[in-house]
């Protein structure tokens, strides 16, 4: 007795027969299979930045899923069942792309959160950093907060330093100083976005040209990476932020050197300044600055307990 064969469809001669056949048949298993629901793309997100090294992988989930999706932080959890559109499900997968090439969320973003204030960035601002909201506890803690007064930020990048303080300084004005004019257009933006434009104005203008002026108040982040730290930096860092925002010469200190002996001629008498400093550059700033004639009246750490910036006093 011969074995039964298997009732089979021959296509060969039929591809259209076959076409239409594959085609019945991934749609039927796409119908049986459950839509991408937001907890399953977060996991994936997460399982993708984490391959990559990335060590704030869970958080940066967060944030580019709800940027995604329109959500929040917290209905990213919260809407953990929902299902995600195939519109959303691209977008993030651009975002994802974008961080994979180890971009900084907050350029994906276009913005970043700094002393609780949001601020827009651009290709010539600094990523604002919380050690940098150092600079702003130092100055509030030398100005009364009714007080009518001026400031100078010098560097001022997205503005972030000078409209913090502005935010907590309801009688303060100030000006902020940048070489780029890119910078100073955002930094405008800014202060506009933050109802602070009408005690805010931004020029674009080198250090070295010259400034006058009287200020009570003066505060700088400037560039103090040494070049060469530059290529051991984070991606994020090297690869993203404005070299000239970064870049401080061969120990990190020319910026320094040219706007120590500036600040006697600026400061008001008895007016302060904060300068933010990288690692271990404390002792060398202070020096420079009491050099140029200039009270050194101590130093603030950041929450990693390094020494974050300088603090003088012009007694002159």
């Amino acid at each position: 007795m011969r074995p039964r064969r298997e009732a089979r469809i021959d296509m060969s001669d039929n591809p259209r027969l076959g076409a239409e056949v594959i085609e019945d048949t991934v749609t039927s298993r796409l119908r049986q299979e459950p839509p991408v629901t937001v907890r399953a793309a977060f996991e994936n997100a997460v399982s993708r930045l984490r391959g990559a090294g990335i060590a704030s992988a869970h958080l940066d989930a967060r944030i580019l899923v709800g940027e995604a999706l329109g959500l929040s932080r917290e209905q990213v959890l919260t809407h953990a069942r929902e299902p995600v559109v195939a519109a959303a499900g691209l977008c993030l997968e651009r975002l994802l792309a974008r961080r994979l090439a180890r971009e900084p969320v907050s350029r994906i973003l276009g913005r970043r959160e700094f002393w609780s204030l949001n601020f827009a960035l651009s290709a010539e601002t600094l990523d604002p950093r919380p050690d940098s909201e150092t600079v702003i506890e130092a100055a509030l803690a030398l100005v009364p907060r009714d007080r009518a007064l001026s400031i100078l930020d010098l560097g001022t990048g997205s503005g972030c330093l000078l409209l913090a303080l502005l935010s907590e300084l309801p009688r303060a004005r100030g000006r902020g100083i940048d070489q780029s004019a890119d910078a100073i257009k955002t930094a405008t933006a800014n202060a506009d976005r933050l109802g602070l434009a009408d005690r805010a104005s931004f020029i674009r203008a080198d250090w070295k040209d010259g400034l006058t002026g009287y200020y009570e108040l003066i505060i700088a982040n400037p560039p103090y990476i040494p070049a060469g730290d530059i290529a051991g930096l984070a991606p994020e860092v090297a690869e993203f932020d404005p070299r000239a925002a970064l870049v401080g010469g061969a120990d990190g200190l020319d910026a320094y050197r040219v706007l120590a002996p500036m600040m006697p001629v600026l400061l008001s008498h008895e007016g302060a300044l904060v300068f933010e400093v990288g690692a271990g550059q404390a002792p060398a700033v202070a020096e420079l600055l009491a050099a140029a004639g200039l009270t050194i009246t101590g130093t603030r750490a950041d929450l990693a307990g390094i020494e974050r910036c300088v603090i003088a006093r012009n007694h002159r």
